[in-house]
């Protein structure tokens, strides 16, 4: 499978993100039974807003993710929280890597930390899964929809979770959150995000519902078996929390919405689905719909559109953040064409 990357992708570590090898490898030690040295840390290439490391020993290998350094908001990078997610989840269907230990001593590495074992499998980049077959794609893409409907199936109060979000109202807080975010960095004057928001804010369905959400669920958050088409472990629960499903599988299926081949905001829009033997929306979704029990359809416009605006501006704020310097006028360029895109997209779904 041409499109399939190794979960090994990795480089030396940047100057800014360095660790002192002494004291992990007195840390490893301590909390690892059967841990020995000497130690090798390398860096995870990709774009985790949460610097993630591969932990390489004789016997082992083992990922360490912590906080970025410097000045970061009070509720940002709470790898906290994704270690809390991850222990509730370990031992039931839904795949996650195994956890060895928490450090909250920032004197270690400078931020907290956790450590986890190193999962090898294959992560896809590619939403049209180049380079593989037809049979392959199907089951690709159903091990991903059934992965979501346990998820969201996972009884998170009797794990402990029940304090671990705010499941009343949450679309409505996340539809003011977001509101708010794009009017904050908004640097054009753009109809179809307004238009949008407008829509959204009159036409939230009254349907209650609450589980784990994953917050970026989508396929290359996930790591898949190295010889078969079935997820492996989930990756990255930075922005998971309880709130309502449907918002998850919607963003789990904006590339039904989005064009095929773009940079930034690719889709399937404009590809062959049935020759590539990928999945329609339809039958995605009816698929999650008898696998979780809940049926999406109804309000799926809503849900969809809400994903969208969400993710629009969500990729304005990277857009505005560039124009200011924190990135190449490329980036810049890439993502002030795709936040409109992404919004136009929305706003279809809306007539």
């Amino acid at each position: 499978m041409n499109d399939a990357v190794a979960h090994s992708a990795t480089r030396p570590v940047k100057a800014v993100d360095r660790l002192d090898v002494g004291a992990i490898e007195a840390w490893l030690d301590l909390h690892l039974e059967d841990f020995t040295g000497p130690l090798e840390i390398l860096q995870f290439d990709g774009g985790q807003s949460n610097p993630t490391f591969l932990l390489v020993t004789p016997n082992a290998k083992y990922v360490l993710r912590k906080k970025p350094s410097g000045d970061l908001l009070p509720s940002a990078h709470a790898i906290d929280r994704e270690y809390r997610v991850i222990s509730a989840l370990a031992g039931s269907e839904v795949l996650v890597p195994v956890l060895r230990g928490y450090c909250d001593d920032a004197s270690l590495v400078g931020t907290p930390f956790y450590l986890m074992d190193y999962q090898p499998g294959r992560i896809f980049t590619d939403p049209l899964l180049a380079g593989s077959t037809p049979q392959e794609r199907s089951a690709i893409y159903d091990s991903m929809n059934a992965t979501l409907a346990r998820l969201h199936s996972f009884d998170w109060r009797g794990a402990g979770l029940g304090d671990f979000g705010r499941p009343e109202q949450f679309v409505e807080r996340q539809l003011s959150r977001w509101s708010k975010q794009y009017s904050l960095s908004r640097t054009d004057d753009v109809a179809s995000m307004d238009h949008l928001r407008d829509w959204l804010l009159v036409h939230i369905p009254d349907d209650e519902r609450a589980t784990i959400t994953h917050g970026d669920f989508r396929l290359g958050n996930l790591i898949y078996a190295e010889a078969t088409p079935v997820v492996a472990a989930v990756l990255d629960w930075e922005l998971a929390t309880i709130g309502h499903p449907f918002s998850d599988l919607a963003f789990n299926c904006m590339t039904y919405h989005l064009p095929a081949g773009h940079p930034i905001a690719a889709g399937f829009i404009g590809a062959d689905l049935a020759a590539l033997g990928i999945p329609d929306e339809d039958a995605y979704l009816e698929a999650y719909a008898e696998r979780s029990g809940r049926d999406p359809r109804p309000h799926w416009r809503f849900y969809m559109a809400f994903s969208l605006f969400r993710t629009a501006a969500i990729q304005q704020g990277v857009y505005a953040r560039a124009l200011q310097g924190n990135a190449s006028s490329t980036i810049a360029n890439l993502f002030g064409e795709s936040y409109q895109v992404v919004a136009d997209a929305g706003l279809r779904l809306t007539d």
